[in-house]
């Protein structure tokens, strides 16, 4: 018996499906050969020889990505240091978040897939879909242009920062510890080495030591305060 492959959604063959696509966003693409490349995987451009695979204008929209949230970042965050402009920016186009920002727009209904990537789930695969994220963002900046990208990641991409920079998970402390992190630095403790005041009027002073060594010191009125104070501290060093 023949086994049926998996597809979930029909495979985009037809100008039609890419119209769907382009509807969907909406984009109006002036070379529909570009949308097809960005969303055909190389297991499909293997076993069908008139076809470009993704990964070079997966490359370029990878580029283009770097640059838009950058300049996004840098215009909007006019007091951010470089490290906090980088930590963002990193946490926005990693795999992870160009995974769930292509779930949502469901860009696994159009990849063009080989057969055994089928069978495997490619369709739901995160390295897949951030990977035609980026593909995409090349084919409109091939097709359209500057402005095209920024429009689409305006609407798409850019709102996910400012919710990511609401929930206040760029703190100084993850930042430090990501940095520490990246360069093998060792552990990072917190110890508090001074309290004053009154109980109702409490100041703190936390130290960071990295590895037993001590780096920056901060102060508050509390001591979540006060060691992001003296996590911003240890950033300034480097």
């Amino acid at each position: 018996m023949k086994m049926k492959v998996p597809t979930n959604k029909k495979v985009p063959a037809s100008g039609d499906e890419w119209n769907t696509l382009q509807d969907r966003f909406p984009i109006a693409f002036r070379n529909p050969s570009l949308l097809r490349e960005a969303f055909t995987h190389s297991s499909y451009a293997n076993e069908h020889r008139d076809t470009i695979a993704n990964e070079r204008i997966e490359f370029l929209g990878d580029a283009v990505l770097q640059l838009a949230v950058s300049h996004h970042l840098y215009a909007k965050y006019p007091d951010w240091p470089e490290g906090q402009l980088t930590f963002v920016r990193s946490a926005i186009v990693r795999e992870k978040a160009l995974y769930e920002l292509a779930k949502q727009l469901h860009l696994g209904e159009f990849l063009l897939l080989g057969r055994g990537e089928l069978l495997s789930g490619g369709r739901e695969r995160p390295s897949l879909l951030a990977n035609a994220m980026e593909a995409l963002v090349g084919a409109i900046y091939l097709d359209a242009g500057w402005d095209a990208v920024n429009a689409f990641l305006t609407e798409h991409m850019f709102p996910m920062i400012d919710a990511y920079v609401a929930r206040g998970v760029i703190d100084a402390k993850s930042r430090l510890h990501q940095y520490v992190q990246q360069h093998g630095f060792g552990t990072i403790e917190y110890e508090v080495v001074e309290e004053h005041g009154p109980a109702n009027d409490r100041e703190f002073v936390v130290r960071v030591l990295i590895q037993g060594v001590v780096y920056g010191i901060g102060r508050g009125r509390s001591k979540k305060v006060a060691e992001q104070h003296a996590a911003e501290a240890t950033l300034a060093q480097w």
